[in-house]
């Protein structure tokens, strides 16, 4: 148990910009798996997912009607 807390403190960053969906959250996995073990490196990754702007989806465009034909 103590390690199942222990990996969700370490990737703490990471999931934080996976549920902000920022635009750099790969990156900051990356620098959070990598770096994260010297502590700067998972303060920097904690900054980047907490500052960063969401990414939001925009599943639908919008397409104009057609023109009416008579």
């Amino acid at each position: 148990m103590a390690g199942l807390i222990g990996v969700a403190v370490y990737f703490l960053p990471s999931l934080i910009a996976a549920a902000r969906h920022t635009h750099n959250a790969t990156g900051i996995f990356m620098l959070n798996l990598f770096l994260g073990w010297t502590g700067i490196g998972w303060f920097i990754a904690l900054c980047l997912a907490i500052f960063s702007t969401p990414c939001y989806y925009h599943p639908y465009w919008y397409y104009p009607p057609p023109p009416r034909r008579w």
